[in-house]
């Protein structure tokens, strides 16, 4: 079997049952119970894949080690399958947070970069301001003064 095919059913009911330690008729009481669900053939002959195994393996434990009966065991799968959903959803959100932030860091920058030449430092009264150019030397010096009262 390719070891990337889990889910592709090639056990017949006998060899399923038998890697999953329990009796044929078990597995068709699973299947009833909506606890299993085998792949068919053509000519309608139940297959089982490795996943299938698996589960049932699963089931055996939780009926015989935990002491749940069949209607607890699917209650266990329902929730599994929504804890996977909640978890997935959760990732989304996640990788969506993190864009939405990246973007509002590179508005944020680009905000700063065009605003830059609009600020102006405050300067207390009787201070010069240098504007423009790279250094003081080149730049223009102009005097701040308070306004006169009148």
């Amino acid at each position: 079997m390719d070891g990337d095919d889990h889910s592709r059913g090639v056990y017949m009911i006998s060899v399923a049952a038998e890697l999953a330690g329990m009796h044929p008729q078990t597995l068709r009481i699973y299947e009833s119970r909506g606890l299993i669900e085998p792949k068919r053939s053509a000519k309608n002959t139940r297959l089982y894949s490795r996943e299938d195994v698996d589960r049932l393996r699963k089931i055996q434990a939780l009926t015989s080690e935990l002491g749940m009966n069949l209607a607890g065991v699917a209650r266990v799968f329902e929730l599994e399958q929504e804890l996977d959903r909640v978890h997935r959803r959760m990732r989304n959100l996640e990788r969506q947070a993190e864009r939405a932030q990246a973007d509002l860091r590179d508005e944020i920058d680009r905000v700063r970069r065009s605003m830059r030449a609009e600020l102006v430092p405050y300067q207390a009264p009787g201070r010069e301001l240098v504007l423009g150019g790279r250094s003081a030397a080149e730049g223009v010096r102009v005097r701040i003064t308070t306004p006169a009262k009148r």
